[in-house]
């Protein structure tokens, strides 16, 4: 019974290294993306050139990933149809680009609810010296509410999604 606890052990560290280190597919070098769409209930990002569908993305969401996001602090992922509004080099996460969360209709519901809308929604990598996580970081749902990716797909994010880039996140 022990040796094949073991090996059942050993099994599923070899199996855990495997998933670690096999590449994945990388975005084609000179790719420009126009449009963004996220399916949170399959924690999917697609990218696309036009009607093209380039990558698709295994994301994580914010914490309390189901529903609309309400108010500040309610770690939701928004739903709806935002832009790439901003992008950041420099954050606390490998590189981010901004999403346009609050619109005015967000900002209207949050005050019918006497709180704040909450802001700073990006699509992100890991937090700055946690990039070793890599795709383990998909295997919960973990931010305030942002998408989370890799650090080499942020990278690839960064340089090939267009400024006012349309992004539709769908429950």
């Amino acid at each position: 019974m022990i040796r094949k606890m073991l090996w059942l052990l050993l099994l599923l560290f070899a199996l855990t290294v495997v998933y670690y280190f096999l590449p994945e597919k990388r975005l084609p070098e000179g790719s420009t993306i126009n449009k963004l769409v996220v399916y949170k209930s399959k924690r999917k990002m697609y990218a696309y050139d036009g009607n093209a569908l380039l990558k698709v993305y295994t994301i994580s969401l914010g914490k309390n990933s189901i529903g609309h996001k309400q108010y500040e602090g309610d770690c939701r992922t928004p739903e709806g149809v935002y832009t790439i509004n901003d992008r950041n080099p420099n954050s606390a996460y490998h590189k981010n680009l901004g999403i346009s969360y609050p619109n005015e209709a967000d900002k209207k519901n949050a005050a019918m609810l006497g709180k704040p809308p909450g802001g700073d929604i990006k699509i992100h990598g890991l937090r700055n010296g946690r990039g070793y996580i890599s795709k383990f970081h998909r295997w919960k749902n973990w931010t305030a509410g942002c998408i989370a990716v890799t650090n080499t797909e942020i990278d690839e994010l960064y340089k090939a999604v267009v400024p006012g880039a349309e992004i539709e996140i769908n429950p």
